[in-house]
This record gives C-alpha cells, structure tokens and sequence, in this order.
C-alpha cells in the first residue's frame, strides 16, 4: 500500500522544500502528547513538559486531537512563511467549512481518501463527529459540541491557543531548529536542480521514491495506507521537520495541495526481546488486517466500534483480531467511562523492529 502524487507536467519550480513553522509546532505538539513515540526526544518532551503553565496545558489536552493520532490538514501549509503569525494569517482566510473537516478530521478518517461533506453542512458527518469526539473524553467532546456550534470563535481559540504554545516554549525551540530545517531544505532543492527530483525524494526519505512511465509521473510514498492525489494546478511542497521522525506525513485530501513532511536524520530505535515472545508478535502482525489496524492502533487509543467502521468489517471480527494482539502483548486497554479504548503499546512495537514501527507511524 502507498500514497501516490501525480506529477505528471508538473514544472520544477513548482515542486518546493521549505520548512514552516506551523508543522513543525504541530510536530512538537504530537510528540508532548505522544512522547512513546519519540523517545529521542525524551528530554525536551521532559522539560517542556514540565514548564507548560496548567491552564495551557489543559487546552493543549481539549484540542489534542488535532495532532495526536493524526495531524490535522490545517497544520500542514502547502505554502510555508517565515513566520507562525503569516501561516495563522493564511489559516485565517480559509473558510470555515473546509477549516472544520480539516480540524475534526477524526469524524472522516473512512472518508479521506474520496472526501466527505462538512459536518457543519451535513447532520450525519455531525453525528460522527460529536459520537468520536465522545470517545475521546468529555473535554474533547464539549470542544467539538463547540465547533460545530459556534466556528468563528473556536477558530479563534485554536489560534490563540498556537500563538500561546510559540510564547511559552515554541519561539525559542524554532529559533533552535530552523537553521537545520532551512539548511535541509536548501541541500534537497539543490539536489533537484542539479541531479533531479529521483535524487531529492530518496534523500528526503528512502520511504519515497519517483515513478515514471508511459503514463506519466507520481511520487510514491510507502505507508500503510492506500491513498492518491495530484499536484497538477496546485504544485508538491516537502516539509522538512526535527520533530516528526519516525513519521512520514502525507496530506492528499482532494482539494488540498499535497504536502508531505519528511524527518530530518536522527537516531534509531533498538531494543532486543525473546525469540518466543518475538516469534508470537510476528505471527500476530502477519495478518493484514491486524497490520492495518496497528496503524492506527500505534497513533491514538480506538474502540472497537470506531475500528469496526474505519475498515468496513464486523465488531466481532475486530474483537478476535484484538484478542490476538492483546495475547502477544502488543496491546494496552483502558476504560473510559462506557468506551474501552486500544492502543498499540509503542514501546514494545519499537523493541520488535524499528523497521516496522516506522511503517506504522508514516
């Protein structure tokens, strides 16, 4: 499975590797929240952690799953600025329809691919929206409850709420990493003016690569999910970021121009384990469908009902797969309320094989 970008005619100069600070906030964001995910970053995550003001703290939570299990579209500009305050700007003259599908985009996850209408627009994606939120906890569900009462405000709270992360850790943190990023992001337009776009994407990610054929050319990103896109009118822009390995993110919404952030070098993961237990945790995530549901599974905690719709199949049949998940260890559960909630145990993912940690967690 892959994300593939046609790019068929489109020129070079329309093809661009820029950092921005907007994604690279969202990045820092999903790693406090997801810190198992980026143990590299332990440290920073530590103390930014414990620096962060409680009432801060408490709204970066009831808006968390923007860039938690996933990244919200809207903290992924397809035309990066110098400046957080130029891409909040751009944020703002977008529309509140396509604002909310981005930001709740926990309420179409099943519909990415082909797109889905808005839920401030359609009852049935509301009732989706308000039914996942809820799963997520109360405070997560009243923000929704609010977004999709009253946009124009909560859009002003979301914006108030980056502008107040750049204030207390963010400014000083960019001010660190963008001579890396723009250093990266010089060297890869480089490399596509003199050697061309092949060379460029590998030394993006090896997860990527450029196709070309009789019928035109794509960029193919290797992931554990099936989607496709083009650039054609709009243009490709590459991202690169400090704080996202191991993910590999591509934005291939219909109607957005594709985006995809790409990680800097960093440090491996390694770790060792049983032969038996790995032996049981192998033959757990050969099934395909188990592999597909460890995607998600790695990114964020799901019922099963939530699981059961995302993949089209019966919550009984999700039940057996995560039993089997659960038997080889790969799998915490915790109850909120009346939802039980899975999620992938990262850690133990990470001592199976970085290889296969880093497919989950593209």
């Amino acid at each position: 499975m892959s994300v593939t970008i046609d790019i068929t005619g489109l020129p070079h100069e329309r093809i661009a590797f820029c950092p921005s600070p907007l994604a690279e906030l969202g990045a820092a964001l999903h790693a406090l929240s997801e810190p198992a995910h980026h143990p590299g970053l332990h440290a920073w995550v530590t103390t930014t952690a414990a620096a962060l003001e409680p009432e801060l703290a408490d709204r970066l939570h009831e808006a968390d799953f923007m860039w938690r299990s996933t990244r919200s579209d809207i903290l992924l500009p397809a035309r990066p600025r110098e400046s957080l305050a130029e891409e909040l700007d751009d944020l703002d003259r977008m529309d509140d329809e396509r604002y909310v599908s981005s930001a709740l985009e926990i309420s179409c996850a099943g519909h990415y691919t082909h797109g889905a209408p808005s839920p401030l627009i359609d009852a049935r994606m509301r009732r989706r929206a308000l039914d996942l939120a809820a799963a997520r906890g109360p405070r997560q569900a009243a923000f929704v409850e609010r977004m999709l009462a009253d946009p124009v405000s909560t859009r002003a709270w979301i914006r108030r709420l980056l502008e107040d992360c750049h204030e207390a850790f963010f400014s000083d943190t960019w001010q660190r990493v963008r001579i890396q990023l723009a250093a990266d992001a010089r060297h890869k337009t480089e490399l596509l003016r003199r050697k061309g776009l092949a060379e460029a994407v590998v030394a993006a990610s090896p997860a990527m690569s450029l196709e070309e054929d009789e019928q035109g050319s794509r960029i193919v990103v290797d992931k554990l999910v099936q989607g496709h896109t083009t650039a054609k009118g709009s243009g490709l822009t590459f991202v690169p970021t400090t704080f996202g390995r191991p993910h590999l993110i591509a934005l291939f919404a219909p109607g957005w121009q594709p985006v995809v952030q790409y990680p800097v070098p960093g440090r491996e993961l390694a770790g060792t384990a049983p032969v038996e237990t790995v032996k049981l945790r192998l033959e757990a995530v050969a099934h395909p469908m188990r592999m597909r549901m460890c995607r998600n599974l790695a990114r964020g905690s799901y019922t099963t009902s939530e699981l059961a719709d995302a993949y089209g199949i019966t919550a009984p049949e999700v039940s057996r797969h995560l039993a089997v998940l659960r038997k080889a260890g790969l799998l915490t559960t915790r109850r909120r309320g009346r939802y039980v909630l899975h999620q992938v145990d990262v850690a133990v993912v990470a001592r199976l094989g970085s290889d296969f940690l880093e497919s989950l967690l593209r």
